[in-house]
This record gives structure tokens, sequence and C-alpha cells, in this order.
């Protein structure tokens, strides 16, 4: 309609990342039992995952930091050339999540949980990160902010305009989370691993549309 004036506006997606000395180690932890019969690998991954628990809990960590999951159990099938596939024996495995909140004390856990598992232990991984993610990713979204407003301004400059008013900011998705460390395969001796923690880092994204002045 006449007199009706449109608001010219400008989108921008910024995105920024920030870093800290993390303050958590999230630690994946196998135990894998083959023997013979479905009992005895049963029971005796049984016990193993009793052993590393109290290794743990020795070591001051909380019932609360200890998770069992993935508990399985399967045949071990071989081939026999003329005779097709049969059971050499049985696997029972699970997964303990451990978190170690003292960072000093990570090596000496590791080793712990390795020298009580023994051959049946499996280091799956580790991840650091932060117990507390809200300072580390405010930061982060001050970085995303200054970074969209730059690209505006430099936009707005090559559009012989100039930044108005915020019209509408959003927070866009972007993975996050712990810095993955090496993966372990498999644990070969009791001696401490030493766990460097460096730094960590989280990312942030904001898409921000500001309004176009003359």
């Amino acid at each position: 309609m006449a007199g009706e004036s449109s608001t010219r506006t400008i989108t921008v997606t910024g995105t920024g990342t920030a870093e800290a000395p993390p303050d958590l180690l999230t630690v994946s932890v196998g135990v894998e039992c083959r023997r013979a019969s479905v009992g005895a690998a049963y029971a005796d991954a049984g016990t193993t995952s009793a052993a590393v628990s109290g290794a743990l809990r020795q070591h001051g960590l909380a019932d609360t930091d200890i998770r069992t999951s993935g508990l399985n159990v399967r045949p071990e099938l071989v081939w026999r050339d003329g005779e097709g596939q049969h059971v050499a024996g049985y696997v029972a495995s699970s997964v303990l999540t451990v978190r170690v909140r003292q960072m000093a004390s990570a090596s000496t856990v590791i080793a712990a949980v390795v020298e009580a598992g023994g051959d049946d232990v499996r280091l799956n991984g580790l991840e650091l990160g932060f117990a507390d993610e809200s300072a580390v990713m405010a930061r982060a979204r001050e970085a995303a902010w200054q970074d969209a407003a730059a690209a505006a301004e430099q936009f707005a400059s090559l559009a012989s305009a100039r930044l108005g008013a915020v019209v509408s900011v959003a927070e866009q998705p972007l993975p996050s989370g712990p810095i993955p460390v090496a993966r372990l395969e498999r644990a070969v001796a009791t001696d401490a691993i030493s766990v460097e923690a460096g730094h960590a880092s989280l990312g942030a994204s904001v898409t921000v549309v500001w309004e176009l002045q003359p």
C-alpha cells in the first residue's frame, strides 16, 4: 500500500569458542571375559567389574560417578574348514563409565583400574570436559556475538548503511561437549599413563537480525 515503508534488515550468523582447563575426566572402562562356558564368563565378568569398582571407590570416587551399562553375553564363533562355525567359548562384557573430578589423580586412578581388572580390562577412551559448562559457554556466546556483529558492520558498510536496533537473536545448536583424547585400545601394563589435561573448548553459534538504517 502507498505510504507504507518496508524495514530493511540484515541477518548474520556468528560463531565463537572459549577454552579453559578441564576439571572433569570421563573414562570408559570395558570388562571383557572369554571363558569356556556362559556361567564362567558371566561370573568372572561380575568379579572383575566388582574389583574395578572397588578400586575406584578406594581412590575416592563416589557411587554417582560410577555407572555400569552394556551388559552382554555372546558365543565366540570360529570357522573350521569343512565343518563350518563352531562355538569356541563365550564372552561376557560390560562397560563402566567413570567420572574423575580430581584431575591430579587421573593417572593414578586409571592405573588402579588396570591393576584391579588385569587382562580382562579394556580402556575404551577418555574425554575431558567441565563439571559446570556455564562460565565457559558464556564466553563462547560472547565470542559468537562479537563475530556476528563484526560481520554485520562490514555488510552494512558495503551496503552504504548502518546497523540499527536488533530485531531478533537465536542461538543455533552446535556440537559441543568434552574434547576427545586419543583412544586406548587395551591396557598392557599397570604403570601410570600420564594424562595431560591441557585445555578443552566449547563452541557457540548465534544468528542475529539487525535493522539497516540509511
